[in-house]
């Protein structure tokens, strides 16, 4: 269900009935010249479209405008819109105070941008954790006041922690593809694995007469097959059903 498109009364049910809520994480950013501007992003939001048809789930509009960088390509002509890390965290503190606010306390941010580093983690989604963090912090002291921590009530914090039900796993973040499949697929930037997965996602994005064997990292999308995106594409939302349920 589409968070714009709710009513109140669904709203509630979804809070009380502690539904997912999913922020689509994402950039705009130059995927050489056969793919769409929104490649990274689009990944997601076409795999939770088909989430969407299969479980109890609240999909907020997606959030596009991460930090890019202009690693690959230079801004001008080009179409990569880059807003810094330290721009992202205090949007990503009101939204998240916001919905915590509103009562959901299962929200997941889901990315691709960048996400083979997810471990360690980038620009964008390290804006979103640090804002999370700090929020859940923050609303905890204000519900529960000073030294919430320590008191009697929370002496069974671990145990909640180990079956993820401590306040900290309200707001969790995950890469669209889990290791395994990054390991197994061909991860990279607009060559035979990006432009596979968006002929399998969103073919609209995909122009290969507009090829360009100039970047090296495209150079593989020569190769790209919707037959090898649905590949990706399955496992994705295999990895999607076990984070949402």
């Amino acid at each position: 269900m589409r968070y714009e498109m709710m009513l109140p009364y669904q709203l509630r049910k979804a809070i009380d009935e502690n539904w997912p809520l999913v922020l689509p994480m994402g950039v705009l950013e130059y995927h050489s010249e056969h793919l769409a501007l929104g490649m990274d992003t689009l990944a997601v939001t076409r795999s939770l479209d088909i989430i969407e048809k299969e479980m109890d789930v609240v999909i907020l509009p997606p959030f596009y405008y991460g930090a890019s960088s202009y690693a690959v390509a230079p801004a001008k002509r080009n179409g990569s819109v880059h807003v810094s890390n330290q721009q992202l965290i205090p949007f990503a503190n009101g939204l998240f105070k916001s919905l915590l606010d509103i009562g959901f306390r299962n929200i997941h941010g889901i990315i691709h941008h960048q996400s083979e580093n997810f471990a360690a983690g980038m620009p964008t989604d390290l804006a979103f954790k640090t804002a999370a963090k700090q929020v859940v912090f923050e609303y905890l002291e204000d519900t529960r006041g000073q030294g919430w921590w320590g008191n009697p009530e929370m002496e069974n914090y671990y145990e909640q922690h180990e079956e993820g039900s401590d306040p900290f796993s309200w707001i969790k973040f995950h890469a669209l593809m889990d290791e395994k499949t990054i390991e197994e697929y061909d991860f990279d930037h607009a060559g035979i694995g990006e432009t596979s997965l968006m002929m399998s996602l969103c073919p609209e994005g995909v122009d290969m007469d507009k090829y360009d064997a100039t970047a090296w990292y495209s150079r593989s999308a020569i190769d790209a097959t919707k037959e090898y995106g649905d590949t990706a594409t399955k496992r994705i939302l295999e990895h999607l059903r076990r984070i949402l349920k």
